[in-house]
């Protein structure tokens, strides 16, 4: 095959996808598609406002501003010149194609090389009343304002831990709404053991300390090393319960927003065959690769996707994936710029460094979890069903348990209480997290319907469906 003729598709169009599509594209990569969810580019992180909507940058992205504007125009000046797929979910990726759903129909796109960018999600520790109408996560609380200028309440408490934590209350706060209370479950000492490692990236530290002093002065309240007990209600949220310095607290509120972190969206890389890999600081698996993106039969990750690493640290991830890719099917790549890459990176992995040791997973929490706790909301699974079912079945791995106690068979397939599920199994049994393994991703991804799939079956098998229905007919009319 010529160099450079290769149909390379990019899934994605956050900080790494843009920044791949855009060089490929400029090395000359013409056979080159970009499909995404979104309406438009520029992932959660800088997240466009619906058409209509004329809010400045910095009102949406603050001190990033510049950030996401170059961001966007980059892809802006792209999208028109490459076969752009906006609003189009991956479901599936098999037989060397990924599968297309447009909310309308579908499509199979086959591919040479594949760059998967999907982005992450929040990570959530369920505690008692986290169902109630009224609890969001971080992130849903962050799309609320972003993308629709709106409050998910009148009086928000913000719960968990992580930088995301502290700069979605610093939104709010901005954006006038009523911030009741920060509440963070790492404590000050570990922000002080984390702080040497942040202080590499001074810029982003400061940032940080600075949305803290902006809600002091807005008179946020402020509480670190706290115990989240429960969020309390009858029909919606009307408070939230938790311990600090051996107090137990109360504050009213009318909404929470919850995130204990992010999780990298992996399902599209492991069902197209990718390893993964735990990482043992974070307790959660990611992608394995090369170092450059490479994670193997023509499959590159790059982003938070593979491994969380926040937005600078995504967009070089694109570029570097992207020449990874463009070395591999024989055309220039520079080397000075993957050296300036590779240094750029590693220094945002030692502020990465800091953010996980100030910001770490209170994971004992979730074996502390009452038994009345819902576990998994899809299926309404709760902590004592699942801890019943461990006692009763002694299963040693988590998809063994998904099986006895059917966690992780709704419509999140597992994302939200997979990593909870493999927790507690480990907790309970005392076998290494790492041991329990994970739940496994398989197609859909997300949900969709039979009928818009039914014509990407097998061809055989297609033509024996069709043959039966037509068989009933024929039963039905005699």
């Amino acid at each position: 095959m010529m160099a450079g003729s290769d149909r390379i598709v990019v899934v994605g169009t956050g900080p790494a996808g843009s920044r791949a599509a855009q060089t490929l594209y400029g090395a000359g990569c013409r056979n080159l598609t970009v499909i995404s969810e979104a309406p438009a580019s520029g992932g959660q992180i800088y997240r466009r406002q619906p058409v209509g909507f004329e809010r400045p940058p910095s009102s949406l992205y603050g001190e990033d501003a510049p950030k996401a504007v170059r961001l966007h125009g980059m892809f802006d000046a792209l999208a028109g010149k490459i076969d752009y797929r906006p609003n189009t979910l991956v479901w599936n990726i098999f037989d060397g194609a990924v599968h297309t759903h447009d909310g309308a129909s579908t499509d199979r796109l086959e591919f040479d090389r594949l760059v998967l960018s999907t982005g992450a999600m929040d990570r959530v520790i369920p505690i008692p009343g986290w169902t109630l109408p009224g609890v969001f996560t971080l992130g849903g609380s962050q799309i609320a304002l972003k993308n629709q200028a709106c409050s998910i309440g009148r009086a928000v408490v913000f719960a968990g831990t992580g930088p995301l934590l502290y700069l979605v209350a610093y939104q709010y706060a901005k954006a006038g709404a009523n911030v009741v209370a920060v509440l963070d479950s790492a404590s000050y000492f570990d922000k002080v053991r984390g702080a040497a490692w942040m202080a590499r990236s001074p810029k982003m530290l400061l940032r940080g300390l600075a949305y803290r002093r902006y809600l002091a002065r807005k008179r946020v309240m402020l509480r670190e090393g706290v115990r989240l007990r429960a969020v309390e209600g009858a029909d919606n949220v009307e408070g939230i319960r938790f311990t600090t310095g051996g107090r137990d607290e109360f504050v009213q509120c009318d909404a929470v927003g919850l995130g204990f972190g992010l999780t990298p969206e992996m399902q599209l890389a492991e069902i197209a065959g990718c390893r993964t890999r735990f990482d043992a600081d974070n307790r959660q698996w990611v992608i394995a690769h090369d170092g450059q993106g490479r994670a193997g039969n023509g499959i590159y990750v790059a982003g938070d996707g593979s491994a969380i690493g926040g937005a600078d640290v995504a967009e070089l991830a694109g570029e570097r994936a992207a020449l990874a890719l463009l070395a591999d099917i024989g055309l220039p790549a520079s080397k000075t710029r993957l050296r300036q890459i590779e240094r750029a990176s590693g220094r945002l992995a030692g502020f990465r460094k800091g953010v996980e040791t100030s910001f770490p997973f209170p994971a004992a929490w979730i074996d502390e979890a009452p038994d009345e706790t819902i576990l998994c909301r899809c299926e309404n699974v709760s902590f004592g069903e699942v801890r019943a079912a461990i006692a009763r079945f002694e299963p040693r791995e988590v998809n063994r348990l998904k099986a006895l106690a059917r966690p992780g068979m709704g419509r999140c397939q597992g994302r939200v209480c997979g990593p909870v599920l493999a927790e507690l199994l480990s907790a309970v049994t005392g076998r290494p997290l790492e041991q329990v393994g994970k739940l496994r991703g398989q197609g859909p991804v997300k949900p969709i319907s039979y009928g818009s799939t039914c014509g990407q079956a097998d061809p055989q098998v297609h033509a024996w469906m069709l043959a039966g229905e037509k068989s009933d007919a024929d039963d039905q009319s005699l």
